[in-house]
This record gives structure tokens, sequence and C-alpha cells, in this order.
């Protein structure tokens, strides 16, 4: 399948492969990857097809927030990657993945890998660590100096859900290095992007 596998930014022209990717549930319980993007006040009281209206809307203005997968022509992963601000939650002072310089969270240069999802039967086969490597490649394409990420130690297994937001293994294992632990097991992470 490695040879096969393609990476593409997520753009209008291809909403109905990361629609058909996330499925009838919407990725994680509905979720349609706005759990960053919107506060938790507002979003808990958004059905679900507002929550997949919000990101539909999202990926039609563009640029791309995130990168999808493919097997031949079938959507099967996805990365969320795009600058901080993309992302307000994820900047939000009472989060462990808040920036460590209050600019950072505007700084259109320092961009966030904030959400994987895979089909079920790719967790624990090493899909992660390919999709990172396509957020990688993508950022430093588009220009950032800087890819940030909260992922999460310890897991019980490797196909758990609280993975969506990666394993710190993989972020490891592409060179990034811890610069602030404000929770025990979530390691604020950062590789800093050279030409």
């Amino acid at each position: 399948m490695d040879n096969d596998l393609r990476f593409e930014p997520v753009t209008a022209e291809r909403w109905s492969d990361f629609e058909t990717l996330f499925g009838p549930q919407g990725a994680f319980y509905n979720c349609w990857c706005v759990a960053l993007r919107l506060p938790h006040a507002i979003r808990t009281k958004m059905a679900a097809d507002e929550r997949k209206a919000h990101m539909r809307d999202r990926i039609k203005a563009g640029p791309p927030p995130g990168i999808l997968c493919y097997a031949g022509d079938a959507p099967i992963a996805w990365v969320q990657v795009g600058p901080r601000h993309d992302v307000p939650q994820f900047n939000s002072p009472r989060t462990v993945s808040r920036p460590l310089e209050e600019g950072d969270a505007h700084d259109p240069s320092i961009w966030a890998v904030s959400c994987f999802f895979l089909l079920p039967g790719l967790r624990g086969k090493g899909m992660s660590h390919r999709l990172l490597a396509a957020a990688i490649d993508h950022a430093r394409g588009q220009g950032a100096r800087r890819l940030e990420a909260c992922p999460i130690d310890h897991v019980k297994q490797s196909k758990s859900v609280t993975l969506c937001i990666g394993s710190t293994a993989i972020f490891d294992a592409a060179g990034f290095e811890t610069v602030a632990r404000r929770k025990d097991g979530r390691p604020l992470m950062r590789l800093e992007l050279h030409d």
C-alpha cells in the first residue's frame, strides 16, 4: 500500500473525499474536526450537521486546513495542519497547547499539527508517521518556520481514540523537541523548519 499512497491538501474540490473519510459519525463523535476551531460552549450546542457545515465552509474558504491521504482514489486518513491562528482553541490560555509566547498565536509562520484521523483498520500500522511527514512537508512548502504540537505520552493501546492528537512517539521520531510540559503526559513539542 505504501507505494500507492498520496497526500493532498484538502480543498473545496476535495470536500466530498473529506466527507467520505469522516463518514456518518463525522470522525470522532460527530466532531468534524472543529474541536480546536470553536469554543466548547459554542461547539457543544451545535448539531452534528452544523459542525459539518462549519468545516465545509472553512475548507471552501481556503487555504487548506489539512492534508488528506489517499490509497489509490480512496481517502483513508487526515491530518489537520496549518497556522496556529486557524485553530484558536489550540491557543487558549487555559490549554496545555497554548503558545510559549503570546504573539506566536498570531504569527502566520508558526503552524500546528493538531489532529489525526485514520480509518480504523489503519491504526497501529505506522500511518501517523506518514501523515506527520506529509504535514511537515506541507508546512515547509507553505513557508512555515516552526511547527508545534501537543501530543499525548501514554495510552493503553495504539488504537486509542485519544490519539487523534497524536502520540509523543511519532513527534519524537520526526525530530520534534519538547519545549514545555504544563500537564503530565502532554508535552508542547516543536520542530524548527529550516530550508
